[in-house]
């Protein structure tokens, strides 16, 4: 420390007050969350650059997608850890896809060690997730009471380790199936909120043709992440503030939803705007639909 002072030449109070004028003007500026599976192919080949570009961005937490070998990017639950607290980055939550339940107590403290707080099943596990390549659409084999069987022994697990386990939707779960059911529906009404709760993806939401709000006024405090999408006029993933949703009228509900965190995510970039560009473009829209605001 006093090298430091002696090389810029401060005294000891103005450089304290410099140093902590600097990290109040740092935790303003950043905000939000970021989904790595945005940038899933920049990742897999510069992991650390792609990273410290997400902090320069100005976002504050993230979201892992990349689970293998209990590695997280290729690196250990610790190391992948230090390496986010070193670019002022937290991890919040992680999709584990390929969790079961034989590996899910290995897959639970491997999430736990790299200090995540949500395990996220993405989709139904198991080999449960089908998809439709010819007409891009995604299902679910099996019935809800099997997907719901699955998600209260792994929730029950997560909680045991200080986890919390989430469900996120895509746009197959709302809508009534060949059996009348609306598996989202279901999963809510036979879930304790105590071991098992969701996220809630914006952009399939609305592609379902449903009213988020409807789910927050019907279901209170069961969404504590959201994933944030825009929709462009072509139905089309879209940076944030380039699409037609309402982000602003959903925001107003965040108390009565349980958001506790949100997550930037874009699956696919088109018109060659690249997945880099598309989260700054995101950034600045959250920032002028207040997400800015949310007390986190």
């Amino acid at each position: 420390m006093l090298r430091l002072f002696k090389t810029f030449k401060l005294t000891p109070i103005i450089f304290i007050f410099q140093f902590v004028v600097s990290m109040g003007l740092n935790a303003q500026s950043s905000f939000g969350g970021l989904a790595l599976y945005t940038l899933r192919d920049e990742l897999s080949v510069q992991l650390e650059q792609t990273l410290k570009q997400v902090s320069e961005e100005g976002y504050a937490y993230v979201e892992a997608a990349s689970y293998k070998d209990r590695k997280f990017y290729g690196l250990s639950p610790k190391d992948f850890k230090s390496l986010l607290v070193s670019l002022n980055l937290k991890g919040i939550s992680t999709h584990q896809g390929g969790v079961t339940l034989d590996n899910a107590d290995q897959m639970i403290a491997d999430v736990k060690a790299a200090g995540f707080t949500y395990f996220v099943v993405p989709v139904p596990p198991m080999g449960m997730f089908t998809y439709d390549r010819e007409t891009m659409t995604m299902g679910m084999k099996g019935t809800a009471k099997e997907l719901l069987d699955i998600l209260n022994v792994l929730g029950k697990k997560c909680h045991a380790a200080g986890l919390q386990l989430l469900y996120h939707n895509h746009d197959f779960e709302l809508i009534r199936n060949e059996n009348n059911v609306i598996i989202l529906d279901y999963l809510l009404e036979n879930t304790d909120p105590k071991y098992v709760n969701f996220q809630m993806d914006l952009f399939w939401v609305s592609k379902a043709g449903v009213d988020p709000i409807d789910y927050f006024n019907k279901y209170p405090g069961r969404f504590l992440i959201w994933h944030v999408k825009d929709m462009d006029d072509k139905g089309r993933f879209a940076p944030v503030g380039e699409g037609k949703i309402n982000f602003k009228r959903i925001l107003a509900q965040k108390e009565r939803s349980g958001m506790k965190y949100y997550m930037v995510e874009q699956d696919m970039t088109f018109d060659g705007l690249k997945p880099l560009e598309a989260i700054k473009i995101s950034h600045k829209g959250l920032k002028a639909f207040g997400f800015d605001r949310v007390q986190e």
